[in-house]
């Protein structure tokens, strides 16, 4: 009983932060620190408690999640000689791999963007005035976060999931 009540509390924070800070980052296009980083503590500290076999798989999750935008990051910075993603979308991606395993990183990524493409054909075409996309920012927040709680959640429970996500 007292157990399950501290996995609730974990899951409603899990839930919580991530809705909170898919909201703020659709509004302000910012992923606060006080929020992301609370987020990959917590992931951490449920594997500690819940989960021990997997903290490695966390550890691995949050630094696999961080390096992999912070690459994409600098390559296309290098290509554009602009910024095409923030540093909270790498924070919150650390966050989402602490809480879910270095496994399930390739498949949130590839679902964050899928739902990402899906979100930018429907806005271009229900936008009456001609915005290009190319110049024009979005936030990629609130597709990390649908991704993390959708898919990070089913590799989390199905093993057969996780071990197709090596794949990825």
């Amino acid at each position: 009983m007292f157990t399950s009540l501290f996995t609730w509390f974990f899951i409603a924070l899990y839930i919580g932060l991530l809705v909170r800070l898919s909201w703020i980052d659709y509004r302000f296009m910012l992923l606060p620190d006080n929020l992301t980083y609370p987020l990959l503590w917590s992931g951490l500290l449920f594997q500690i408690c819940f989960a021990p076999d997997n903290l490695t798989a966390s550890v691995l999750g949050a630094m696999g999640g961080y390096l992999s935008l912070w690459v994409l990051y600098w390559l296309y910075y290098f290509w554009r000689k602009s910024e095409g993603i923030g540093y909270g979308d790498m924070k919150l991606l650390a966050a989402l791999g602490a809480w879910h395993g270095w496994q399930s990183i390739g498949w949130i990524t590839f679902a964050a963007t899928a739902t990402a493409l899906i979100w930018v054909l429907l806005r271009k075409l229900t936008q009456k005035n001609d915005i290009t996309f190319s110049t024009t920012p979005l936030p990629f927040g609130p597709n990390l976060a649908i991704a993390g709680g959708s898919v990070g959640w089913l590799c989390s429970s199905f093993p057969q999931v996780k071990v197709l996500g090596s794949i990825l």
